[in-house]
C-alpha cells in the first residue's frame, strides 16, 4: 500500500475557526463597533502579494461565513492553483465591520496553508525528474494536523502516516533489544497478525541495519536515515529486483540536496520543513468599495 492519499477523515476546521475567532473577537471589536457605521457595506478583494501555491481558500471562506452568513463569497480561485500578485482570490461583500472582523482569521489560515502547499511545490519541482515522491511528516501545528496535510498535497506531495495509528514507525528510541533481530522480527508478525492494515516502518542508520531488515517478513518500508546519496543508492541495490520493501529518505535534506537523493533510486522522500518552518505566503484583503 502507498502512503496515503488526501485523507477522508473529517478535519477539525470548525472547532479551530471557533477558538481561533474567540480568541481575537474577545468581548468584541472595538476598533469596527466605534468607528466603522453599522449600516456600512463594503466590497473586499483577498488578493496574494507574493507568487505562491494557494491552500485553505475553503477554510478562509468559511471564517467570513462564520461571523456572518449574510455575507456574499465569490471565490475566483481553488486550493493548488498557482497565483501572483495580480489575481483575485476571493471576493467578499456585505457588512463592512463583518468583514474587517474576519479579517484577520481568515487570513491566518489562507497564509499559513498556501505557504504550506508553496514550500511543497518548490520540492515536488526540485525531484520531478526522478521517480520519487514527497511526503510530509507529523512534525505540524499542534490542532492543525489534517489541514497542513491537506495543504501538501493541494502543494503536489503526499502524506506519511497520519499518526501514532496508523503506521508503526521504528526507530531507535524503539529499538531496545541490542539488534535482536529475532525479537523485532516476532513484533511485526505480532503487529501484522493484530493489525493487518497496520503498516511498519524500520529506520536504519547504516547499510548493516539495511541489510538486516531486508531479512525480516512484514517489513513496508525502510528510513534511511541521514544517508548520503552513495549510500542510498547501494540501499537501493541491496533490495534487488523486489519492490518492497519501499525506501524512504529523511534527515540532513534540504531543497538543494533533494535531487541528488532522489537520484539514487529512492522511492520516497520526506520532509519536517515543509509544515515546520514554513514561511507563510503574504496575502492581503483590500476594500474596493464602500456604501452606506
Amino acid at each position: 500500500m502507498l502512503p496515503m492519499e488526501p485523507t477522508k477523515v473529517s478535519d477539525n476546521r470548525d472547532e479551530l475557526i471557533r477558538l481561533a475567532l474567540h480568541e481575537d473577537f474577545g468581548s468584541g471589536d472595538v476598533t469596527s463597533l466605534y468607528f466603522v457605521p453599522e449600516q456600512l457595506q463594503a466590497q473586499a478583494l483577498m488578493r496574494p502579494r507574493a507568487r505562491g501555491l494557494l491552500s485553505g481558500v475553503d477554510v478562509a471562506a468559511q471564517v467570513f461565513r462564520t461571523v456572518d452568513s449574510t455575507l456574499k463569497i465569490d471565490t475566483q480561485l481553488h486550493n493548488g492553483d498557482e497565483v501572483s500578485p495580480d489575481a483575485v482570490i476571493m471576493i467578499i461583500r456585505g457588512s463592512a465591520r463583518s468583514i474587517l472582523g474576519a479579517e484577520r482569521t481568515a487570513l491566518n489560515f489562507i497564509q499559513r496553508l498556501s505557504g504550506v502547499a508553496t514550500m511543497t511545490h518548490r520540492f515536488v519541482q526540485a525531484i520531478s525528474h526522478t521517480k520519487c515522491k514527497l511526503l510530509d511528516t507529523r512534525k505540524t501545528t499542534p490542532g492543525y494536523r489534517l489541514l497542513e496535510k491537506a495543504a501538501v498535497v493541494h502543494g503536489g506531495g503526499m502524506n506519511h502516516r497520519l499518526g501514532l495509528y496508523d503506521r508503526a514507525m521504528v526507530k531507535d528510541n524503539h529499538l531496545m533489544t541490542n539488534g535482536d533481530t529475532g525479537h523485532l522480527q516476532n513484533c511485526i508478525l505480532k503487529l501484522k497478525d493484530e493489525r493487518p492494515g497496520v503498516e511498519v516502518e524500520l529506520e536504519a542508520d547504516s547499510l548493516e541495519q539495511v541489510q538486516a531488515f531486508l531479512k525480516l517478513e512484514g517489513v513496508d518500508y525502510i528510513l534511511l536515515d541521514n544517508m548520503s546519496p552513495e549510500q542510498m543508492r547501494r540501499a537501493v541495490e541491496m533490495r534487488g529486483t523486489h519492490s518492497k520493501p519501499y525506501f524512504e529518505a529523511s534527515g540532513g535534506l534540504s531543497l538543494a540536496t533533494a535531487p541528488a537523493a532522489a537520484e539514487s533510486g529512492v522511492d520516497f522522500m520526506s520532509f519536517g520543513c515543509l509544515t515546520h518552518s514554513v514561511p507563510s505566503l503574504d496575502i492581503g484583503l483590500d476594500f474596493a468599495t464602500l456604501t452606506c
